[in-house]
């Protein structure tokens, strides 16, 4: 019999295709996986509570999500992230979680700061770090106070960190961790045979040229580094949702130029017609807290896709661009923007030197780390 691994995700398994559900699917290659949902309400509609999702308002829903992977939506009081009835939630999300069990499980792995750390026995206790949520707190809309007493609380109940940079990794050294360094990776198998996908269908008129942005459109997004690409007159293709907040008064303007296209959400599945469509991949991410500790999940995706990248100089971006001759990374707007219309022009074929550098960062090699930290191999 396989281990099993209980998985807390900070996201739902049909949400968006994130660091948790990238590193779950290529985890089970060692281990079954339990992955746990956020909790849901009773009151919350049977169309919102994922695919697959079955059974009274009241009742747990447990169903398969991939092979190897079972995924649990538990039930919270309305109101479950509010205060007072918050402590009640994760009890209530730990007792569902033990009814589901059919065995012990080797490791608990922890997406956030909820309380779901060191209550399972002789179990491995890890936190994955995704981003430093102290930092994001604004921006997830949650009180930092709040998040800095649980960073506190869940540390002491970790047996093994995961920190997705090493900027993440020495905020929680200061707490007496020795996080261990797991970057995003990419799937690299979802881009094999990109060039032999039809584009998706682009405007009338629109640049020969384009660059793109894939991913959601938030205050992580610099809007001044898009508008000084537009501003060149090539094209600017936006793929992902966006968040109504993030620049109601600049955003207007930018969405009527008629070199800019944003198509708006889009199924993973759909990404590689996209990509078809762009000469360069960007990453234009603010000069923030939290962006300097996190690892972009898009640079790599572009790099799978054969593009090559041009991102504002954070962390991140400066070390894979230390590495690759692929990925430039500029802070200053004008230098940003002639940068991504010289690798939009650049016409010379380096996509298999793209994609051999992309593999070495898949999501299978973060897996074989992380089940090696974890006592999986």
């Amino acid at each position: 019999m396989r281990p099993l691994v209980v998985l807390f995700s900070g996201v739902t398994w049909d949400g968006v295709r994130g660091s948790e559900r990238h590193l779950t699917e290529a985890l089970s290659e060692y281990t079954d996986i339990l992955w746990v949902d956020p909790p849901v309400s009773p009151m919350t509609p049977q169309r919102y509570r994922g695919i697959g999702s079955t059974g009274r308002s009241w009742q747990p829903s447990v169903r398969e999500a991939a092979p190897g992977v079972t995924r649990l939506t538990p039930i919270a009081l309305p109101g479950w992230t509010r205060p007072g009835i918050r402590a009640t939630t994760w009890p209530l999300v730990r007792f569902q979680v033990r009814r589901t069990l059919s065995r012990r499980p080797h490791a608990v792995i922890a997406c956030s700061f909820d309380d779901v750390l060191g209550r399972w026995g002789s179990a491995r206790n890890v936190l994955y770090g995704t981003d430093d949520w102290v930092s994001g707190a604004s921006l997830m809309g949650q009180p930092t106070d709040r998040l800095r007493a649980e960073e506190r609380a869940t540390l002491a109940r970790t047996d093994v960190v995961l920190a997705v940079t090493p900027e993440l990794a020495a905020r929680w050294q200061e707490f007496g961790a020795d996080p261990v360094v797991v970057p995003n990776g990419c799937d690299t198998a979802a881009y094999h045979g990109i060039e032999d996908v039809p584009p998706a269908t682009l405007p009338e008129g629109f640049p020969a040229e384009v660059a793109g942005v894939v991913g959601q459109l938030t205050d992580r997004i610099d809007i001044s580094y898009l508008e000084a690409v537009a501003d060149t007159g090539i094209g600017l293709l936006l793929v992902g949702p966006r968040d109504p907040r993030w620049e109601p008064s600049r955003w207007p303007a930018l969405e009527a130029c008629p070199n800019v296209h944003h198509v708006g959400p889009v199924p993973f599945a759909e990404l590689p017609q996209w990509l078809r469509c762009m000469d360069v991949g960007l990453t234009p991410y603010a000069d923030t807290a939290f962006n300097r500790a996190s690892f972009p999940l898009k640079t790599l995706e572009y790099l799978a896709a054969g593009r090559p990248v041009v991102g504002t100089a954070l962390p991140a971006t400066v070390r894979l661009a230390s590495e690759s001759e692929d990925v430039v990374a500029v802070q200053e707007l004008s230098g940003f923007a002639d940068a991504v219309v010289r690798a939009a022009k650049d016409k010379s074929d380096g996509r298999a030197r793209r994609q051999a550098f992309a593999e070495k960062h898949s999501w299978s090699a973060r897996a074989a780390v992380v089940a090696q930290v974890i006592g999986l191999r």
